[in-house]
């Protein structure tokens, strides 16, 4: 790869169930598959399963970056599939309310990969919560799941509402997940964007790619495996890899307003 600064993007959702952190871990695993240098970061600071879902038990995590004195290559986790993860702690209400203190620690203690990665994917809570949001506003692009259900949709514009009104956040990339088919999503996609335009004036939604309900991707979860190396060719993991051919070219497109260390800045100082 060459020296481009990384590209940092978020996978958030309005709410949970949806299957946002499955899709992180999947689409870390076909970016990496495509030769880029990926790093995947829990930020579901208080409810946080990366590693879960992966058959991992890291014995640090981000808690002990900022808590107990660890540094950065005790907590990060390099995975079977290519790529590292940084993990969260799950039930430790520290993490929800980070003082600035902590937050200018994790950016000293981030910066070295600056140099190391082509992608840090940012894997968020669900919902429209203070941490929720500082990592959407802070990404240099965000992908919103969504699914067929109803609440999927109305939770989905309640948190690009959220964004575009009192943080100025613009541009969202919509991914439809759990569909029939790619009409289906489509319809999804067509209904969230009508609602946006209709009341919500400025804001860009693309549509980045459908993955259609698949049985594997259920049997990969229990094994704890993701369903892109568990069935690479399964409906699931074909509509994850054209999503990931995508998200490579954005380092072309995508303006690059920093690198790794101003995202961490931009958590600290806009809030």
């Amino acid at each position: 790869m060459n020296q481009r600064e990384p590209l940092v993007l978020s996978v958030t959702s309005g709410k949970g169930g949806v299957g946002k952190t499955n899709l992180s871990i999947n689409l870390a695993c076909a970016l990496q598959g495509m030769g880029h240098r990926v790093l995947l970061l829990d930020a579901d600071l208080g409810l946080a399963n990366v590693d879960i879902l992966l058959g991992l038990a890291p014995p640090y995590n981000i808690f002990h970056l900022l808590f107990d004195e660890k540094k950065l290559h005790d907590v990060l986790v390099s995975t079977d599939y290519g790529f590292s993860i940084l993990p969260a702690s799950s039930g430790v209400p520290e993490m929800l309310a980070l003082s600035t203190g902590q937050k200018l620690d994790l950016i000293e203690a981030l910066e070295p990969l600056e140099t190391k990665l082509d992608m840090l994917i940012v894997d968020t809570g669900a919902g429209i919560g203070d941490t929720v949001l500082y990592f959407n506003i802070a990404v240099q692009e965000r992908l919103l799941v969504i699914t067929p259900e109803p609440t999927s949709l109305t939770d989905a514009y309640a948190i690009i509402k959220v964004l575009h009104n009192k943080h100025g956040v613009n541009r969202f990339k919509v991914i439809a997940n759990m569909v029939a088919d790619i009409k289906q999503g489509k319809q999804i996609y067509g209904r969230l964007a009508a609602a946006c335009d209709r009341f919500l004036d400025g804001v860009s939604l693309d549509l980045a790619g459908c993955i259609p309900w698949d049985e594997t991707v259920k049997r990969a979860v229990t094994r704890q495996t993701p369903f892109y190396h568990f069935s690479p060719n399964s409906p699931a993991s074909l509509g994850v890899r054209e999503i990931a051919r995508s998200i490579g070219s954005w380092q072309e497109t995508t303006k690059t307003d920093g690198n790794i260390k101003f995202f961490w800045k931009k958590l600290l100082f806009r809030h």
